[in-house]
């Protein structure tokens, strides 16, 4: 094959070695150890020193752009806090979040066996971003009257004794735009609760100062967060298959720029010999 024939290789080929790099990770479930972020183990850490029947709340501020990084962290979280015997709580100030959070919550849920409205539930959504969570401070039970199911907050066996932010051990915001200042501002400095948030790897860099002044206990970064979670909880997901698909597509795209380069340079410096010059 000539250099002016791979110089014009078929666009259609490079989207077919791409399709390849993302989609055989995620059919065959290929693995890789994600390694470990002090923020990531801080979370983890943190649940785990919980006591059981203590409250883990999962906020889902988020909506299906996202869901590829952020569903993966959720479904982990959900997973360790079930598995600690804790009650975990799911809520939203988005309004897309309350039915993704409804469906990883309850699929988790129905692996692990665990009952809805005992071992977790759904508050689902209210508006207000800031209303609902200074409400939150003052009475749960009264910003959040039922759970998604439309099931009476007083009647739930979960929410027995949660009613401001005292009774929660610990909530987690996962959030794909700015919805974990307003938690920081508001409830943490208002009424001291403990938070941590799990962010899009895009977003990340804006709430690690956060971390140097205590105000998140940690932090969960993209992808890369998600499948870290999914390695400490021993239960690899789209998280850790989502981190080789990523990786695998990143070497391709590099290869093929370099592979490119090295093709153009050489076409060019041939292009300028004089005639007649041989090699």
């Amino acid at each position: 094959m000539t250099l002016e024939r791979l110089l014009q290789i078929d666009r259609r080929i490079i989207f077919v070695l791409m399709a390849l790099a993302v989609a055989i990770p995620l059919i065959t479930g290929i693995t890789f150890d994600p390694g470990q972020t002090p923020p990531t183990k801080a979370v983890y850490d943190y649940i785990e020193g919980l006591k059981p029947g203590s409250v883990l709340v999962i906020v889902f501020d988020y909506g299906p752009a996202s869901m590829p990084e952020l569903d993966p962290m959720a479904a982990a979280l959900i997973r360790h806090g079930l598995s600690r015997g804790l009650r975990v709580v799911g809520l939203t100030l988005d309004i897309q979040g309350a039915v993704l959070g409804d469906d990883v919550l309850n699929r988790v849920g129905r692996e692990m066996r665990k009952e809805s409205g005992v071992d977790y539930v759904n508050l689902g959504y209210q508006p207000g971003y800031t209303a609902v969570i200074l409400g939150m401070g003052e009475d749960i039970g009264k910003v959040f009257q039922t759970d998604f199911a439309g099931r009476p907050y007083d009647e739930l066996r979960i929410t027995r004794g949660l009613r401001t932010f005292k009774d929660i051990g610990l909530i987690v915001d996962l959030a794909s735009s700015n919805t974990p200042t307003t938690w920081i501002a508001q409830a943490h400095e208002r009424y001291n609760a403990t938070l941590a948030t799990g962010v899009t790897a895009v977003m990340a860099t804006d709430y690690y100062p956060y971390l140097q002044t205590n105000q998140l206990i940690g932090l969960l970064n993209g992808m890369k967060g998600a499948a870290e979670y999914e390695k400490l909880v021993n239960h690899p997901g789209l998280g850790m298959r989502g981190m080789v698909a990523q990786s695998i597509s990143q070497f391709l795209i590099i290869a093929l720029v370099i592979f490119g380069n090295i093709v153009y340079f050489i076409s060019r410096r041939r292009q300028r010999r004089p005639p007649g010059t041989g090699g």
